[in-house]
């Protein structure tokens, strides 16, 4: 079974109603792979810091040497993006949550102080340094499809109030797309009618690489 890293949205957390759905399933899973004597799968929630660079460095720091068909990637808004790069510097399978196209360009206007979504009590600095540490992460073109379209499983809400759904399905083009009519950024009905899709295309069996004679 691989490893499944769960990479939380701006300003949110492990604590976040998609991440918390998606670890209690997994248990579930592997409660049940354990009376069957199944590996269990390898799950992975980190807290992200503000800067980009070190939010990645963290997830390249947890996850060691694994990577290619070994890892399995679910990526919420700017997770999004963050499981795009991973997946396309890993050469790993991720399941992408009205995912980030161009979080240089959007977050701009947030650069200052900020509140945590989840402990506002808990604020960050977010500075224009994060922003070009954003735009180095970039994968290709952002005007274009995103490469290795098959990598990817997509879930597009028409009625984000956050991302435009358009520039997601056309930076998605090729991918495992579902565009869902209305929805929300937070995509809040995911754990009733989406997270078991997710971890179907996450958990799905690589196919055995064919050798020719």
């Amino acid at each position: 079974m691989p490893t499944l890293l769960y990479l939380h949205g701006f300003r949110s957390s492990p604590q976040s109603a998609k991440a918390r759905a998606t670890a209690l399933r997994v248990a579930q899973l592997n409660a049940q792979r354990e009376t069957l004597g199944e590996p269990a799968v390898r799950w992975l929630c980190p807290q992200l810091p503000p800067s980009p660079r070190d939010a990645m460095d963290l997830c390249l720091d947890l996850l060691g040497s694994v990577k290619g068909d070994d890892l399995r990637l679910i990526g919420s808004s700017l997770g999004g993006f963050y499981a795009t790069w991973l997946a396309h510097t890993l050469q790993a399978r991720a399941a992408l949550i009205n995912p980030a196209v161009d979080p240089a360009r959007d977050l701009r206007g947030q650069i200052g102080s900020l509140a945590a979504w989840h402990d506002p009590t808990l604020r960050f600095a977010f500075t224009a340094a994060h922003v070009d540490e954003l735009r180095a992460l970039q994968v290709g073109d952002l005007r274009a499809p995103v490469p290795e379209p098959q990598r990817y499983f997509v879930l597009i809400a028409q009625g984000d109030e956050v991302l435009d759904w358009r520039e997601m399905a056309a930076r998605y083009r090729g991918a495992h797309c579902t565009v869902l009519p209305g929805g929300d950024h937070a995509l809040s009905d995911y754990a009733d009618h989406h997270l078991d899709a997710v971890l179907r295309w996450c958990l799905a069996p690589v196919p055995a690489k064919q050798h020719s004679n």
